[in-house]
């Protein structure tokens, strides 16, 4: 072997191990072990479901001065019991009918076989906040609520950054959702699959992150690409032990297609003029939920651009490493963080 040759051999093995480095995105974890997290997950569903209701009145009293934020949110709005048209005996008979009611009660005894301890899903918090305070640590930590309300919804974020979990929405994909809600298109079987314990944690931070991200700087698929791909950055920073999967809400199949297809994945957008698009149902499969990216093989799964949107962003904060996490909200220009990453997807 020539030293020519030799020397060429030698480049293009660093440069596969560099462009390695650069696309995993995680090069650096850092400790935080030492971050003070003092967390508890309050179990509204608990207190609700024991209450008498032989003596509603006094026991709502009490469960609201525990709860005044929440519960005013739950049973007001998630409930209805604020509402006449669904509360005509008002909002007290009301909930104390949805606490007697069978189906309600079995569904309640049902996460309470899964969540009737929640330590180990109070770990997984504890270390994420710990992620979060490392990397926003001017912002408040989250409390968490837990809730049952016969599949209305599943996680959100309401006040300043308290975070709600509907457990009935993670009692795994084996669980006959689509019994209870016949033809509800949330429900579809790519969706289902999630709804469990493994994405409990990833689904009731993502609205954490959502809010923190605001809008996207536009319309085009550029701009929600761009926009996505950041929130899936940030979620990678704050569990950085979770596989992609979760993160992805995908199979592990479906994320070793991504990989495997980066480059033809980027092509296509370019080829079918989708990157600068605004029409949304034009777009909307490649970054909003769907079960495949249409134009593509049947086993892609959807949402494809936002992947490719997170390794737009992994480019960008590995080639700009000084940049902080408030500085990256900040960044609205979808195509100045395109051009300034240089993002060129990986050969197979």
């Amino acid at each position: 072997m020539s030293w020519k040759i030799e020397f060429l051999f030698i480049l293009v093995i660093i440069t596969l191990i560099f462009n390695a480095c650069q696309q995993d995105g995680k090069e650096f974890v850092p400790d935080v072990s030492d971050i003070p997290i003092d967390i508890e997950i309050r179990r509204f569903e608990k207190d609700l479901f024991s209450l008498d209701t032989n003596n509603i009145i006094a026991e709502l009293t009490t469960i609201r001065a525990a709860y005044p934020a929440f519960s005013k949110l739950f049973l007001g709005q998630i409930l209805g019991a604020d509402n006449p048209q669904y509360a005509p005996e008002g909002a007290d008979a009301y909930i104390a009918g949805f606490i007697k009611h069978p189906p309600t009660r079995a569904l309640y005894d049902t996460c309470m076989v899964l969540y009737e301890d929640m330590n180990d899903i109070e770990a997984d918090f504890e270390q994420a906040f710990q992620f979060y305070k490392y990397y926003f640590p001017d912002r408040q930590i989250p409390d968490v609520t837990t809730f049952v309300s016969e599949y209305t919804i599943g996680n959100f974020i309401y006040n300043e950054q308290s975070l709600a979990i509907g457990l009935d929405f993670f009692l795994g994909a084996e669980h006959p959702y689509q019994r209870y809600n016949m033809g509800n298109p949330n429900f579809s079987d790519y969706l289902t699959r999630t709804f469990n314990k493994d994405h409990l944690v990833f689904k009731t931070l993502l609205p954490l992150v959502r809010d923190m991200t605001g809008n996207a700087g536009g319309a085009r698929m550029l701009d929600m690409m761009i926009h996505n791909g950041k929130q899936l950055y940030i979620m990678d920073q704050l569990l950085p032990y979770a596989p992609d999967s979760v993160k992805l809400e995908m199979t592990l199949g479906q994320v070793e297609w991504l990989s495997e297809n980066e480059q033809e994945i980027w092509a296509y957008l370019l080829k079918e003029e989708l990157l600068y698009s605004s029409r949304w149902q034009e777009i909307r499969n490649f970054v909003d939920y769907s079960p495949t990216s249409p134009g593509m093989p049947a086993e892609s799964p959807g949402r494809t651009a936002n992947w490719i949107g997170w390794q737009i962003i992994n480019k960008y904060m590995a080639t700009f490493p000084e940049t902080t996490m408030e500085e990256l909200l900040l960044l609205k220009d979808a195509q100045q963080i395109l051009d300034a990453s240089r993002y060129m997807p990986r050969r197979k």
